[in-house]
């Protein structure tokens, strides 16, 4: 009885171990196949998210670009190394040149002087882009008298913006710049007019005064000869004045509202 149990459980043993063995093979290669597939999937989505990105960064820029093109402002960006990495149309035609990509802040800038500075301590324009590029800080703007490389004289305005990364290192600054030619032509107009109108006023209040003196005489002359000599007088100096004042008052306004039509 006993070596018939021990066949038994030998022969159970046996069977046991003949039928595990499939299930056991057959495990790793379902796992294998689950993996394979979930990492196909996984690189399938990541492939989307990229093209997704790489469509969204091709919208921002081409939206950027078009942006910049059409603004009637120039725009200047110069990189930390102080050379431009990009410009718009306007800045081109504003500071004259065909190309500005790989210049530096003293070949855009040469020579033009901030109009704000001591005449006796004047301050280059360029040195306030190149301190800005070194030390960042605020936004600042500047006017200044610029020419450009064909030898036009003109008066711009620039607002330099330092352009910094998400933790705070300076990449560089940004320079929007506007043509005030016309603007300041205005301004010189209207101090010319300003001068002027002073002058007349003094000459009004001199032929007034003159006037008045020759009316005062002819109160106490009782000689013809004299009355009408002082008519004629008072009648020259009025005319004068009246050649005087028509010619200013028809010309420096008409030349002045000529200069404000330009710039609509």
């Amino acid at each position: 009885m006993f070596i018939r149990m021990l066949r038994k459980s030998i022969d159970d043993e046996s069977s046991i171990s003949s039928e595990a063995s499939p299930s056991i093979e057959g495990m790793p290669l379902h796992v294998y196949n689950t993996v394979i597939q979930e990492l196909k999937n996984q690189k399938q989505e990541l492939q989307v998210q990229s093209q997704a990105e790489l469509l969204r960064a091709r919208t921002s820029e081409a939206f950027s670009q078009s942006v910049l093109a059409n603004l009637s402002c120039g725009v200047l960006v110069f990189g930390s190394n102080g050379l431009v990495k990009s410009s718009n149309p306007a800045a081109k035609a504003i500071l004259g040149f065909a190309s500005t990509t790989g210049m530096g802040v003293d070949d855009i800038y040469r020579g033009s002087i901030v109009s704000s500075s001591d005449p006796e301590d004047p301050v280059c324009l360029a040195d306030e882009v190149q301190a800005a590029i070194r030390d960042g800080g605020e936004k600042r703007q500047v006017e200044a008298e610029y020419e450009t490389p064909a030898g036009e004289s003109r008066f711009i305005s620039v607002t330099v913006s330092p352009i910094t990364a998400i933790e705070g290192s300076l990449l560089g600054v940004a320079c929007l710049i506007h043509d005030l030619s016309e603007l300041q032509q205005i301004r010189r107009s209207r101090a010319q007019h300003g001068e002027t109108s002073a002058e007349m006023a003094l000459q009004l209040r001199t032929s007034l005064t003159t006037i008045s003196g020759y009316a005062r005489q002819l109160v106490d002359v009782r000689d013809p000869e004299q009355v009408k000599k002082l008519a004629n007088n008072i009648a020259e100096e009025a005319g004068q004045l009246d050649r005087s004042l028509g010619g200013f008052l028809t010309k420096e306004p008409a030349a002045l509202g000529a200069a404000v039509g330009s710039t609509d």
